[in-house]
């Protein structure tokens, strides 16, 4: 299920717009505080941003600005209330991809929400079943491997870490995604957690450890297999 961080500081308008995602099979997260939605997006993975630009405290340039930062790839919607020439473009400079004026037609919002959804999202590879990499072999049906310790069995989490990042094999999957995928949002495991998988898969699967060519970190974003 994709899901969306909606900020928006009129509760009216929140809710209806949740309910309307929600009933197009959005999963949605809502806020009204600029400063909540950077906690959020610092600590989930979201599909699509949509931001109101006047909130206190933190504006949604000021929130679309944070995340550009770390995260050029998610889409962002900006609803205004403001609807010069100028303000558009200051909106399209700090990052945002769309950018709607209130008031604004719902099934508008809905329509762009679904085509940035479908521009930008990424289809993960078709990885078949028994996987082989270098003399490593992983089953991913029985979790059974070959590696450096020879036949070992895999835990449910290891396999479940190693096929996303095999799926997505050539990109990074970064934290917030690894925490959905694996963890789903119950429970929160360190990032510590998620660095010792890592260090296990390469003494499973690197001939060197200590100098990976499989399983690389990107320094305060997450990780990348490469075959």
């Amino acid at each position: 299920m994709m899901r969306i961080l909606l900020v928006e500081d009129e509760e009216n308008i929140r809710d209806v717009v949740k309910l309307n995602l929600e009933m197009e099979d959005f999963e949605v997260v809502a806020t009204g505080s600029g400063k909540d939605a950077l906690k959020y997006v610092k600590e989930q993975h979201f599909d699509l941003l949509i931001l109101d630009v006047m909130l206190p405290e933190v504006d949604g340039f000021q929130i679309c600005e944070q995340i550009r930062l770390t995260n050029m790839d998610v889409p962002i919607i900006f609803l205004t209330a403001k609807d010069t020439a100028q303000d558009r473009i200051t909106g399209l400079k700090k990052g945002a991809d769309d950018y709607l004026t209130k008031p604004f037609n719902l099934e508008e919002l809905l329509l762009r929400v679904q085509i940035l959804i479908k521009r930008t999202s990424k289809s993960p590879t078709n990885t078949p079943e028994v996987y082989e990499f270098g003399g490593n072999k992983v089953n991913f049906a029985t979790y059974e491997a070959e590696g450096n310790p020879g036949a070992f069995t895999l835990t449910k989490k290891e396999a479940m870490l190693l096929k996303l990042l095999v799926d997505r094999r050539g990109e990074v999957v970064s934290r917030q995604q690894i925490l959905q995928s694996v963890w789903g949002y119950d429970v929160y495991p360190s990032t510590r957690t998620i660095d010792n998988f890592i260090l296990s898969f390469r003494k499973y699967f690197e001939e060197d450890p200590k100098n990976p060519e499989y399983f690389l970190s990107v320094r305060g974003v997450g990780y990348k297999f490469v075959d």
